[in-house]
């Protein structure tokens, strides 16, 4: 972050005005300015097709790679293309513009699994992995959530036991993005006793025996994304399959959950943004009791509401993004709160959106609707609200 440029609270665009405050650098409004005709050009016309399939078109995934966009955050070393989190958190919000389903598949491959990868991994597990994933030719996914648990990690019980060259899997995952398309998935598994000290990470590739995906799982929303249950009953690994230290898993999967946080509240600023510009331009053109809908002043007044939630979630969300790359002790603490706020702001001003529109807004084939049914999941996804409020509170009690 600099003091050179401002971000417009309703387009999300930025431009440069030399005043101070928490505002993009000029590397970084490039990049969002690329991002978005990217989204134009190569999301926003597959939308459709993607919502019927399920899945990204595997067009899409070559797009997302050659343009460098699954790359940020990896040294070009391992295939990436540099860029850090504020940078992955603007392209989460340029891709929820468009599509909340398309986002995630992206994201969750490229910047919720990639990164353990990238952190953890070794040399050969780095060189395996990370360019082909970057580069949109491997799909990562990965299956830490189970029927019985959800926010509380330490719970999970799907178990790993040692054989003689590495180790057998067996449990069921829940609610897994990409499962039915990664050729990767990162597996959490227990391999010693109860709570946080017992869970290992584990890198499981796909057709590997014992390793099976249940029938796409259908949703409220995100239906341009692939969501199953991954069972693994008895899938053998080898012992180089171990990602990161063995019983260290827990306290990997806290310390990338960060950035997975900070991806969810920039795909909250997405939908949030692309509504109130849609719901602002019919507020314009609807004519209503002799004049514009925006002649009414309770109609300026909600809009004008929905602007200041926008743009508080906005500068809490880069915020947060922009001390993660800083190492700040306190980023943990601005994670939690940008999660928090972004998600519950961005539902809030999508509904208000839906209720200008009015009953067109209700229909499938208005761009609002998608929007509504898409933005639930991030008081959920990566942390429920209790759980960021819960981190917050937490200060309250040391």
């Amino acid at each position: 972050m600099t003091t050179t440029t401002t971000v417009d609270a309703t387009t999300g665009t930025a431009t440069d005005t030399g005043a101070p405050g928490w505002e993009l650098d000029a590397d970084h409004v490039e990049f969002q300015r690329v991002v978005r005709g990217f989204v134009d050009r190569e999301v926003r016309p597959v939308i459709e097709e993607a919502e019927r399939a399920g899945r990204p078109p595997q067009s899409l995934w070559q797009a997302w790679g050659a343009a460098g966009l699954l790359g940020l955050g990896i040294e070009e070393a391992d295939g990436g293309t540099g860029g850090d989190a504020l940078a992955i958190t603007l392209f989460a919000e340029e891709m929820a513009r468009a599509s909340g389903g398309l986002a995630v598949s992206a994201l969750v491959s490229a910047y919720m699994a990639a990164p353990h990868i990238a952190a953890y991994g070794t040399a050969e597990q780095r060189a395996r992995y990370l360019p082909a994933i970057a580069a949109g030719t491997s799909i990562a996914a990965i299956a830490v959530t189970e029927p019985g648990a959800g926010s509380n990690v330490a719970g999970l019980t799907t178990r790993a036991e040692a054989t003689a060259d590495g180790f057998a899997l067996s449990g069921t995952k829940m609610f897994i993005t990409n499962g039915g398309i990664a050729d990767v998935t990162i597996v959490a598994a227990r391999t010693g006793g109860p709570g946080h000290g017992g869970i290992t990470t584990f890198l499981v590739d796909t057709g590997t025996p014992g390793l099976s995906v249940g029938e796409p799982l259908r949703k409220l929303g995100w239906h341009g994304s692939d969501t199953r249950e991954v069972v693994l009953d008895g899938c053998v690994v080898a012992s180089d399959a171990v990602l990161g230290a063995e019983n260290r898993g827990f306290h990997q999967i806290m310390e990338r959950f960060q950035l997975e946080r900070v991806v969810l509240a920039g795909m909250g600023l997405g939908h949030a943004a692309e509504c109130l510009v849609a719901a602002t331009e019919y507020a314009r053109e609807r004519e209503v009791f002799g004049g514009p809908l925006l002649a009414l002043q309770t109609i300026r007044h909600r809009l004008a509401a929905m602007t200041v939630e926008l743009e508080a979630a906005r500068l809490l969300t880069y915020q947060a993004a922009a001390r993660l790359d800083a190492g700040h002790p306190e980023a943990p603490r601005s994670v939690a709160i940008a999660k928090y706020h972004a998600a519950i702001a961005a539902n809030r001003i999508v509904d208000e959106a839906l209720q200008l529109f009015g009953g067109s807004g209700y229909l499938e084939e208005t761009p609002v609707a998608r929007h509504y049914r898409d933005v639930r999941i991030l008081r959920i996804g990566g942390g429920t609200d209790e759980i960021q409020l819960e981190v917050l509170a937490k200060d309250l009690i040391r």
